[in-house]
């Protein structure tokens, strides 16, 4: 069976987001305000676009600060393939200490997002997560651990859709009781899925491998494909799958868990190990995912505007 190709080339040139003043009609919540920034059709009225929060990173700048960072390609996905409004989530678990301090800041982000979207990075979830130790060398990000592991238990217990990216996914198994190989291609049996480390962006996300997708799956009846061909690029993966999990889709070559879900979920809960991100707009495959995706976060977004209004009645 031919596959799509999870990749594409060239790059759209920007476009504005459109950003309207609130008036004083408006009756969103002051944490919602921001949803007042449109996205207009070309027939049609202005229509505020979803909320979409996107997990950050901590780095060091270099110069005896930190950033919390996103990926552009992260946002340019974000407002182009799914129409959302992108909303950066600092990775500020440790400031809110253990317990339910940091379950209450997460509730009351999630109260005010349609979706949340997880990144790819270059760092790793920290294997005490899940019950072993790190090797020297290796790149971690505690805190954005600390912010992300609970956010996506919150965001699955709350019904708020989730699209989970690389790293993301690998998040997504450790947050749910799984574990993960910290060097994939030392693994007997699993071939190299780390990226080439070219200066050109095009050859590092270039198709990598075919999937084998699970037939009868979600991310099957997103795709209406058995196999397709991803950008799959990463050091780390599933090991042990979360008891919560499922697997939706396989590396044709080695069997690597490739994307996964969570039947118990309320809503919209898929996990890819590829960068559906890159290009996205120029991949159908990409888009049938990012729209699934969309489509999830506006149901929400109707569902909480209707629970806003009624407040304010």
């Amino acid at each position: 069976m031919q596959g799509c190709t999870a990749q594409g080339a060239g790059r759209p040139s920007r476009q504005a987001i459109a950003k309207n003043p609130c008036n004083g009609n408006d009756i969103f919540l002051p944490v919602c305000t921001c949803r007042l920034i449109m996205n207009r059709s070309s027939s049609g009225p202005l229509s505020p676009r979803p909320l979409v929060g996107i997990s950050a990173c901590l780095k060091e700048n270099g110069r005896g600060g930190w950033h919390h960072t996103v990926n552009e390609k992260y946002v340019q996905a974000a407002i182009r393939a799914v129409g959302a409004l992108p909303v950066l989530i600092p990775a500020i678990g440790p400031e809110f200490g253990d317990g339910t301090g940091v379950l209450q800041a997460l509730d009351q982000l999630l109260d005010a997002l349609d979706g949340v979207l997880l990144t790819g990075s270059p760092s790793n979830v920290e294997p005490h997560h899940y019950g072993k130790e790190s090797r020297d060398g290796t790149l971690h990000d505690a805190a954005r651990d600390a912010t992300t592991l609970p956010l996506i238990r919150r965001t699955i217990a709350r019904g708020v859709p989730l699209l989970a990216i690389c790293r993301g996914l690998q998040e997504v198994n450790v947050a749910l009781g799984g574990s993960l190989h910290q060097h994939v291609h030392e693994v007997e049996g699993r071939r190299d899925h780390r990226s080439p480390k070219s200066p050109d962006m095009d050859v590092n996300y270039a198709p990598a491998h075919d999937i084998d997708v699970v037939e009868g799956g979600v991310l099957h009846r997103l795709l209406g494909e058995r196999r397709v061909k991803v950008n799959s690029l990463h050091g780390q993966g599933v090991d042990q799958l979360a008891p919560r999990a499922k697997i939706e889709a396989t590396c044709c070559e080695d069997g690597q868990v490739e994307a996964l879900s969570v039947p118990d979920a309320e809503a919209f809960t898929l996990a890819l190990q590829w960068h559906p991100e890159y290009k996205a707009l120029e991949n159908p495959v990409s888009m049938k995912l990012f729209e699934a995706f969309a489509t999830a976060c506006r149901s929400r977004q109707a569902r909480r505007s209707g629970t806003i209004l009624r407040a304010a009645e």
